[in-house]
């Protein structure tokens, strides 16, 4: 299964739109979005085209593709908008042997750690900022960075989980990372 992962919307159509058309051009079964959809949240500027509405709009017409863990900006009233689940802490998806935990990073992250185990996986966005780090027992630390507002000079990213291997792309589908497990 080929699943597309991004992060850190914050309420931006326009990166929205172009996430959305990143899904399409990558012919992915799923979208998972690691939290902060709708709102850019106090620490953040306003991020380009900032229209919630807009996005959810957008994001409920593929509720059927998309699943979703909570971020530290996301609410009770997102979800009372959003049509599809939103609300969960974290996940669990595996990637050949590996158990991949993914979370928003807000709540769990290297600094403290899920109930994860050696050779497991530690997917979280949140710092806006893509990652790829080994850490612990063989564990393997992965963000995608953000769609909307990345920091550190990174990209407007994504990325692709395909078999067994993690591929990080900016929005317009240019591959700068390949990390295979």
């Amino acid at each position: 299964m080929r699943i597309m992962i991004a992060s850190d919307i914050h309420g931006s159509a326009y990166y929205c739109g172009k996430m959305l058309e990143a899904f399409e051009r990558e012919e992915a079964e799923r979208l998972m979005l690691l939290g902060d959809i709708l709102y850019h949240g106090p620490r953040n500027d306003l991020p380009r085209e900032y229209a919630p509405k807009k996005v959810l709009k957008l994001l409920n017409e593929r509720k059927n593709d998309i699943f979703c863990v909570r971020g530290n900006c996301d609410t009770e009233v997102d979800q009372m908008v959003l049509e599809f689940p939103i609300m969960a802490d974290y996940c669990i998806l595996m990637a050949g042997r590996r158990l991949v935990y993914a979370t928003h990073g807000h709540r769990f992250n290297r600094s403290q750690l899920p109930p994860i185990r050696q050779n497991d996986i530690l997917l979280h966005g949140h710092t806006h900022i893509p990652a790829w780090e080994q850490f612990g027992s063989n564990n393997l630390y992965l963000n995608p960075g953000s769609v909307s507002i990345p920091k550190e000079d990174s990209p407007h990213s994504y990325m692709i989980l395909e078999d067994h291997t993690f591929i990080w792309k900016d929005l317009d589908g240019n591959e700068y990372h390949r990390t295979r497990i």
